[in-house]
């Protein structure tokens, strides 16, 4: 990383990955911090997760039978992913304003307001 070998995109893939990685370490920490261990506590809930299930049990998703998707989950929103590719940018910081602003669109999708 230090050589000067990574092409500029290398470079900036990294620093977002990288920025990212410290986001969740944080969110983890905090969680261990507070003694969160349930699967039902707020704190769990209000995260952005990924799953892959089954697709007939999708809501808002018109799937093949038999099929698997990828499903997104935050609070009691829940959303077939639609696997966009929003290339390759910069972060500068995930603040929790960020988080705040992820809950506030994931739930007016699932309300059908965006």
């Amino acid at each position: 990383v230090r050589t000067g070998s990574l092409s500029s995109a290398m470079r900036t893939t990294i620093g977002a990955l990288v920025t990212i990685d410290v986001h969740q370490r944080d969110v983890i920490q905090e969680m261990a911090e507070l003694g969160i261990h349930s699967a039902s506590a707020f704190e769990w809930l209000s995260q952005l997760r990924y799953y892959w299930e089954d697709a007939e049990c999708v809501p808002g998703g018109a799937f093949k039978p038999g099929t698997d998707t990828m499903v997104v989950r935050m609070m009691n929103a829940t959303r077939p992913s639609d696997f966009e590719y929003l290339g390759n940018s910069f972060r500068l910081v995930i603040t929790p304003l960020t988080d705040r602003c992820y809950r506030t669109l994931i739930g007016a999708i699932h309300l059908n307001l965006g």
